[in-house]
């Protein structure tokens, strides 16, 4: 089930995401890492669906990932 993350009933806690950090927006660079919290809470968002990792770091969700990516 791999999205693009820009709906929130695809992203939920403890799956693995690639994220784009709010100073790495300009660059597009990504990070990954699992989700812990959904702080979107709208349905749809254009750039992504807004998480915190389990690590703390905050981002939009560009694409959610199978397992074993």
């Amino acid at each position: 089930m791999a999205g693009n993350g820009q709906n929130r009933a695809d992203v939920k806690p403890g799956l693995r995401v690639d994220i784009v950090l709010k100073q790495d927006q300009r660059t597009g660079k990504r990070t990954r890492g699992t989700v812990k919290d959904l702080l979107t809470n709208s349905a749809f968002h254009p750039h992504g669906i807004k998480v915190r990792l389990t690590d703390g770091q905050v981002g939009r969700v560009q694409a959610i990932l199978h397992e074993g990516e």
